[in-house]
């Protein structure tokens, strides 16, 4: 059947009419995170904290230089944290002290109370005692090692806090500024364990800056369980002792089980990792060793696929001591110790948690396109109790992360200052 030409504009006019009324009841439906957000930075005084942002930028960039330079070597954080603590006190902190483990902390009260906003970035750095950190200046990059990780971090909890201050913004809840001990390798991630676990302050959503990249916004912490395992024996000559228990063969035997067992178990499965980083031992090509040791690294994001590969490793290591001993043809039993050297835990902060999705929304505001991500970085801690906790970066370029070539570049780095701004704002509230 043919239909008369005018039906057929009139229903193509309906057509298009009814597209374009759902595309705009569509619209219509905003995420209200990112209303909540855009709300926020169309604050007057939000608008002006990011303009006190990006005048503060030679001082942000004079003091990144110098607290770059303050060696901070694992478990020698100090002098980094005296500094910081009178750089803290200096922008407008209610309460700046150094904790009894050596974290600083920096209280910051908000109108209301009852609730407590963390936001965090860590003093340590990965370079140990007596690396050169002087920052070299090429161009427009900074180099100098820790320039990023985590300097960059600890320059933008400073930098927002004076924001807050210069705008006078006052929030709902408290907020605590924390640099931490030990985020990296064996620190083990202790300064926010001892925030998280051991004071009395009750937390209600964690912050954390590290790394530089606002579109990587990390809400799964990838957890780690670290072992050294020691093979002890009487040790001798290798001609004149010969049959004696040798801890090298041992440690080899158990290792090759445990690799076989774990290359099985990894195949499958969320993403776990192994890794044998160091082994030592031994005087002498000549010796029979007396003491042979490893160092073992398992990662997962799965807190059971974690809980599974240490169970592996412990089964694998005694299966692999017992079948050594048997061999052996004179003196005593070889024996082994396995001693935990470090331990982060896993877990994750559900997507739909409103600290995620306003961290998405502030990143999409300020032009990213973001992710989310898994890592292992101080919220790892708060998140494995519970606690609604987000890792994102601190603006800028950067690479070569715990290499004596790391570098920083400010390619739009006073974003990464507004992003973690937005999300403590939308955390804590804006006062009225």
């Amino acid at each position: 059947m043919k239909y008369p030409k005018s039906i057929l504009t009139l229903c193509l006019i309906a057509f298009i009419t009814s597209g374009f009324s759902q595309a705009k009841k569509a619209a219509g439906k905003e995420d209200p995170y990112s209303k909540e957000i855009q709300s926020i930075a169309q604050n007057k005084s939000v608008k002006d904290a990011f303009a006190i942002i990006d005048n503060l930028e030679p001082t942000t960039r004079k003091e990144h230089i110098e607290l770059t330079e303050i060696p901070s070597p694992p478990f020698k954080e100090m002098v980094r944290a005296q500094r910081f603590k009178q750089l803290l006190a200096a922008a407008g902190a209610d309460n700046a002290q150094i904790d009894s483990l050596g974290n600083v902390l920096a209280w910051r009260k908000g109108k209301k109370g009852g609730r407590t906003v963390v936001i965090d970035a860590h003093l340590d750095t990965v370079f140990p005692e007596g690396t050169d950190v002087k920052v070299k200046i090429k161009g427009d990059t900074l180099y100098a090692p820790g320039i990023s990780d985590d300097t960059r971090g600890l320059i933008s909890l400073l930098t927002i806090l004076r924001a807050l201050e210069k705008a006078n913004i006052e929030t709902n809840d408290d907020v605590l500024f924390v640099a931490s001990l030990g985020e990296e390798g064996l620190g083990d991630l202790r300064g926010v364990k001892y925030v998280v676990n051991k004071s009395k302050i009750k937390i209600d959503s964690w912050i954390s800056i590290d790394g530089t990249d606002i579109a990587t916004v990390v809400n799964r912490g990838l957890g780690s369980v670290r072992y050294r395992v020691t093979y002890k024996g009487p040790g001798g000559h290798s001609w004149g002792a010969f049959g004696l228990g040798n801890p090298h063969h041992a440690m080899a035997k158990g290792i090759n089980y445990f690799s076989d067992e774990a290359t099985k178990f990894t195949s499958t499965g969320i993403k776990t990792s192994f890794n044998v980083g160091r082994t030592g031992g031994g005087t002498s090509v000549n010796s029979i060793p007396f003491e042979s040791w490893a160092e073992v690294d398992m990662r997962s994001e799965s807190p059971q696929q974690l809980l599974k590969i240490d169970s592996i490793f412990k089964t694998s290591l005694k299966r692999g001591l017992d079948d050594y001993n048997r061999s052996v043809k004179k003196g005593p039993a070889l024996t082994m110790v396995i001693d935990q050297i470090g331990y982060r835990p896993s877990g994750a902060t559900p997507e739909k948690e409103a600290i995620i999705q306003r961290s998405l929304a502030a990143a999409r505001y300020l032009g990213a396109t973001p992710k989310l991500d898994v890592e292992s970085t101080n919220a790892n801690v708060p998140i494995s109790k519970g606690i609604p906790a987000v890792t994102i970066g601190a603006g800028g370029k950067s690479n070569n992360a715990h290499s004596l070539s790391e570098w920083w570049l400010n390619n739009k780095g006073a974003d990464g200052i507004k992003l973690g701004l937005l999300i403590l704002l939308s955390e804590a509230g804006i006062a009225k």
